[in-house]
């Protein structure tokens, strides 16, 4: 008769650890014999400033942002994956949590899995190595505002600049020039009451938005495979040594 051990308080800690993050934030850790894994969701809407309606998923900036920097500290975390699928929001605070990624030093890579829409494009183009599957969806457009707005040439001003960020942004971390990326942004023929383009998985890889058309497994192996090139760097002894 096999006889079953139960968990320690440690190992049951753990698990409750593990589960409650899946909770709170959509992400969880895996051990590979590559090293561990965080798995990050950038889901629904992007929350920014002001709280989202009720009933709404959203992604909120003040979780994300200093998640992201402890991963970057964490010894115990080698890669980090972004499984986007959201419909955009806070421009500013998508932009922030986009830099934020564009920065780490450890491999990244995401996948648009279902839509990486507005704000979410850069999201997408952050990580160091961007996937799609072919049915994902990316709305391209120009910067938008709800609320009040004050009708003054500094407010037009105003979302110019910060359109002109967010193209700088996409095309100085993919493939698109910011030409091409902005042509995008101003077509009329896509969208029915709105300016802009709608694109797919192969079509965004062919304007040179996201690398490769690939799924869970490409963006893991890629993942493995700069984890252990950066193993194999740090074992190498200095030259003279």
């Amino acid at each position: 008769m096999t006889k079953t051990t139960k968990p320690t308080q440690a190992e049951d800690d753990t698990q409750k650890e593990a589960a409650q993050s899946i909770l709170d934030f959509g992400s969880a850790m895996t051990a590979t014999p590559h090293g561990n894994i965080y798995c990050l969701t950038i889901i629904g809407q992007i929350e920014g400033h002001v709280a989202a309606a009720d009933r709404t998923k959203t992604t909120k900036y003040e979780h994300v942002l200093p998640l992201l920097a402890k991963l970057e500290e964490s010894g115990e975390v080698a890669g980090v994956l972004f499984l986007l699928n959201t419909v955009g929001g806070d421009v500013e605070a998508g932009l922030a949590i986009a830099e934020l990624i564009a920065g780490m030093t450890k491999p990244t890579v995401s996948i648009v899995l279902g839509g990486s829409h507005s704000i979410g494009v850069p999201l997408a183009v952050a990580a160091r190595r961007s996937f799609a599957v072919p049915s994902a969806a990316m709305t391209i457009h120009p910067v938008r505002m709800s609320g009040t707005v004050i009708a003054a040439p500094q407010t037009y001003s105003y979302f110019q600049r910060l359109q002109d960020r967010i193209v700088a942004f996409v095309s100085g971390h993919s493939h698109i020039s910011a030409g091409d990326f902005q042509d995008l942004m101003l077509q009329k023929d896509d969208m029915a009451a709105d300016v802009g383009s709608v694109i797919y998985g192969e079509e965004a890889v062919r304007l040179g938005l996201i690398d490769e058309v690939g799924g869970l497994s490409d963006g893991l192996r890629w993942l493995y495979g700069e984890i252990d090139k950066g193993k194999k760097r740090r074992g190498r002894k200095p030259s003279g040594a």
